[in-house]
């Protein structure tokens, strides 16, 4: 069985040749030209003192040098790096010396940043003559890689400390492409679109899943919720994955001819408000399949286009295992929160551990970190990130489902749900509200909605309303950010003030 991505990528170029791979840009290639691009690019890395091993570090956004660096550097036997665009300061100190590339390849805007962070080794500005790249160099062989090899350093958010580099196997990065196009049923009539970075698993892995079944992969700059239909139809998508706070960036834009225009039928979209589910499918043609997986681990859970419960993750996926335990690591009985753990019996599909810490092992639980309830059928639902829980009054309140009343009011578009301080000691429940457009949100009767949705612990005792939620590059809420910000002059709190204003976009 094909387990490095070299592997694939032959096998691929020998089964789909000819057919259109991926298009970054207004560069277009095919299996069989990306395979050629792939071992012409690592002869170039080879030619600039790169090396079997060596780290190669990317802070671009998408763009096809980008594309390059990732097959090239994996068929050199090198290890990609991809950065977050929008690391800076200390952050992106503390990641340049975790990782320690010797090479780095860069925006031009980000250049300043990069050297004032003290990056020391070969830099390459994208659009200049110095980056390696397929034209005028000599091919070479694959690297002789096994499936533990390292091929990529990812590095988590560090939304609570410090970020990690994730080492991600090649053969995790194969699991990823067979999994997801098995659970979305891929066939070589798709083509997949992703607006989302190469930096985050869910995009690069993209590609992975394109060579699995033959089908062709689109590559966009940036998400915009304005042009979104506009640019997956131009790029003729039957497929589309989204993430964070999208779905409902999209829902909340005005109707109009675009939002059927297309050829889109499904959308990897992890944790769905299962209210958004029914709504996005009526209005855009296009069904959402949840799934859960991390940087860490891999689609582990999961659900297709025909097996759907909205709200709910999925069931686990074959050569995989989950379980729902307490604080000590006990399991819990069907029906009752806690966190979530999995294994996979696949070779190398999880990752091999953080940098500076040791390989758990391929047969290890791994700690998830979310809150979840295995009902007794089988299927998983979704309830918190742990450190997201908030803790009122002797109870436990998910933000999400706090987040999921909230956003189920019409004259809200988007909502984040985060703990406050509270003058009795333990946590009270703050929302950052984004009206709808058009809408006129009434405080009150946003309060009278979420009483009839929640218990009377979870009603959120402070809103705030936003003209947008601060997320982080991939789309994901800085809730760090509105708990440090917390009760401000513009909050209503429901405890004291008896007429709340009216808000209106």
């Amino acid at each position: 069985m094909i387990d490095t991505i070299p592997g694939l990528v032959e096998a691929a170029a020998s089964e789909f040749g000819d057919r259109p791979f991926v298009r970054v840009g207004e560069v277009t290639r095919t299996y069989a030209q990306a395979c050629a691009t792939a071992a012409a690019t690592a002869g170039a890395l080879a030619e600039r003192g790169c090396r079997p091993g060596d780290r190669v570090a990317v802070m671009a956004r998408n763009r096809v040098e980008f594309v390059d660096l990732i097959l090239g550097c994996a068929w050199l036997g090198a290890v990609l790096v991809p950065l977050n665009t929008g690391l800076r300061g200390s952050g992106l100190r503390q990641v340049l010396r975790t990782a320690e590339p010797q090479f780095l390849l860069v925006d031009e805007e980000l250049v300043e940043r990069v050297v004032e962070a003290g990056f020391q080794g070969q830099l390459w500005v994208a659009g200049r003559g110095d980056v390696p790249a397929p034209g005028g160099s000599a091919a070479v062989p694959p690297a002789q890689g096994r499936p533990h090899d390292t091929a990529f350093v990812l590095f988590t958010s560090g939304t609570t400390g410090a970020a990690r580099g994730v080492r991600c196997p090649h053969a995790q990065a194969v699991w990823w492409g067979r999994n997801v196009s098995d659970s979305l049923r891929l066939t070589a009539d798709d083509v997949l679109y992703t607006c989302l970075p190469l930096f985050h698993t869910n995009a690069l892995t993209t590609l992975t899943q394109a060579m699995v079944v033959g089908a062709s992969c689109v590559i966009d700059e940036r998400f915009s919720a304005t042009r979104y239909w506009e640019r997956v139809a131009e790029a003729g998508a039957t497929t589309v994955y989204l993430l964070g706070a999208m779905v409902p960036m999209l829902l909340a834009q005005p109707p109009g001819p675009a939002d059927r225009a297309h050829r889109v039928r499904r959308a990897l979209s992890p944790a769905t408000p299962g209210s958004a589910w029914q709504p996005f499918r009526e209005r855009f043609g296009v069904t959402l399949v949840d799934g859960f997986g991390s940087t860490e681990t891999n689609l582990v859970i999961g659900s297709t286009p025909e097996e759907q419960r909205p709200g709910y993750v999925g069931t686990v996926r074959e050569g995989f295992s989950a379980r729902v335990v307490d604080e000590l690591l006990d399991p819990v009985p069907d029906g009752v929160p806690g966190e979530l753990l999995v294994r996979s019996a696949h070779q190398f599909a999880f990752c091999t551990g953080y940098l500076g810490e040791p390989d758990p092992g391929p047969t290890a639980w791994r700690r998830t970190g979310d809150r979840v309830v295995r009902e007794p059928d089988g299927w998983f639902r979704f309830v918190d990130r742990i450190k997201d829980v908030i803790r009122r009054r002797g109870e436990n309140i998910s933000s999400h489902e706090v987040e999921s009343a909230v956003r189920a009011h019409p004259a809200v578009a988007d909502a984040a749900a985060f703990p406050v301080p509270s003058e009795l000691a333990e946590d009270e429940v703050m929302v950052a509200v984004v009206p709808a457009p058009g809408q006129v949100l009434d405080l009150r009767d946003l309060v009278r909605h979420c009483a009839e949705e929640l218990p009377p612990f979870a009603v959120p005792r402070y809103l705030d309303t936003v003209r947008e939620l601060p997320l982080t590059e991939t789309g994901k809420v800085r809730k760090a950010a509105l708990r440090e910000r917390g009760v401000t002059a513009t909050t209503w709190d429901r405890s004291t003030s008896p007429t709340p204003a009216r808000h209106q976009t």
